[in-house]
């Protein structure tokens, strides 16, 4: 076996033609532009790229393959250039419950998403951009994600802005059939959550947990990874892993500090504020307004069906992970020598000598990337779409 640095929903802002794909995303995150910023700089070792479905995307795909740059793996999946395996995935937007939720969908092989693209056109109108709402439930979509092998994941769960958790339902259950509650194998925490918030409900007690970055530009590719432990990078591997099968497995989750997410807490539209008072927040507590962004924290606090978190023995550590652009006194040109010395992101933040760093960018951003190695930085929460922040001191 393997550890694999794996991030598992990353978007395209346009394809190679410059047509756009997602509106809000940066029009340099093209498909050539994610592989190439995975090998060089980040050190991811398998993408999902989650706007395949477009069919801009995939004339980007098979003009890929066609030169010789991406190669079909017999398991699943893409290898670009022998260097990352790509997984092809689609985010689709449905009604569930109270609200609309995203989900991830993925499929092992390019037939099957081109024949997931051609059904998606009698549900969604514009089936070039990503993450439009589809004319169908939640059940539906799995059922058509299923009929193609392939597998869906609920995206960023509990997050206020389309999670199905954070804006729509307390149970899966709630929207779907056991079989396709049973099927789902892992659910994507958002950057707002972490293990301790989502071993608070009973039935994700079988589910592997992903991080992802949820990236809608280059640098922000691997601010969430995983590692996951497979005998090689490829579709049918990571599924195994998933399912904690034959010794697959996720190793470690590794994501910003909840405080750091967009909807941690409450924010109250009115006086513009960010609630500071114990959980769960549903009106303002300095004006009194109901006119508020619910937070991750205080809608988890309103529909858990545990008082307290409990991990299975299958749950590996989260780690909490703050990214190189989060840091005070790290600049982009800083971050261009640490990753031209040690060689990709991954390396910097975990693995880098401090005396090392320092002789690279000085004793004030060693001290302050080991600080934030160690979990000592002083936080700040993000909420209503604003993220945290890092505080100069510790």
């Amino acid at each position: 076996m393997q550890n694999f640095f794996v991030d598992l929903h990353i978007h395209i802002g346009r394809s190679s033609e410059g047509r756009p794909v997602k509106i809000t995303a940066a029009r340099d995150l093209t498909f050539a532009n994610i592989v190439k910023e995975c090998v060089e700089r980040k050190g991811i070792q398998v993408i999902g790229i989650v706007d395949c479905a477009s069919p801009a995307v995939i004339e980007d795909i098979d003009r890929l393959v066609q030169a010789g740059q991406m190669v079909e793996l017999a398991d699943g999946g893409l290898s670009y250039r022998d260097k990352v395996t790509v997984i092809l995935g689609s985010e689709v937007e449905t009604p569930a419950g109270q609200g609309t939720a995203h989900s991830l969908c993925y499929f092992p092989r390019l037939e099957q998403l081109k024949a997931f693209s051609g059904i998606m056109t009698r549900y969604i109108k514009n089936l070039n951009l990503s993450s439009q709402r589809a004319g169908l439930d939640l059940q539906g979509l799995w059922e058509i994600v299923d009929s193609l092998q392939g597998i869906l994941i609920p995206a960023h769960a509990f997050t206020p802005h389309k999670g199905v958790y954070g804006n729509c339902v307390a149970s899966l259950s709630e929207v779907l059939k056991h079989r396709a509650v049973d099927a789902i194998p892992a659910i994507e925490l958002g950057l707002s959550a972490d293990t301790d918030f989502a071993d608070m409900f009973s039935e994700l007690t079988g589910k592997s947990f992903v991080t992802n970055s949820d990236a809608h530009s280059l640098p922000k590719i691997g601010r969430e990874y995983n590692i996951l432990s497979m005998s090689e990078a490829s579709f049918a591997e990571l599924l195994k892993a998933l399912r904690r099968e034959e010794g697959r497995k996720v190793v470690g989750n590794y994501g910003l500090h909840p405080r750091l997410g967009k909807y941690h807490r409450t924010h109250c539209l009115d006086c513009d504020a960010i609630v500071q008072v114990p959980p769960p927040a549903l009106a303002c507590p300095i004006c009194g307004s109901t006119k508020v962004v619910l937070g991750v924290l205080d809608r988890i606090f309103q529909v858990r069906d545990r008082e307290q978190p409990v991990h299975p023995d299958h749950r590996p550590p989260y780690y909490y992970q703050v990214p190189l652009q989060f840091l005070p006194k790290v600049g982009a040109k800083t971050i261009d020598k640490l990753i031209e010395r040690f060689g990709s992101e991954m390396e910097v933040l975990h693995f880098a000598p401090a005396e090392e760093l320092a002789g690279i960018a000085g004793k004030a951003v060693s001290g302050v990337i080991v600080a934030a190695r160690e979990g000592r930085l002083n936080l700040v929460d993000g909420g209503g779409g604003t993220y945290g922040r890092v505080i100069e001191g510790q």
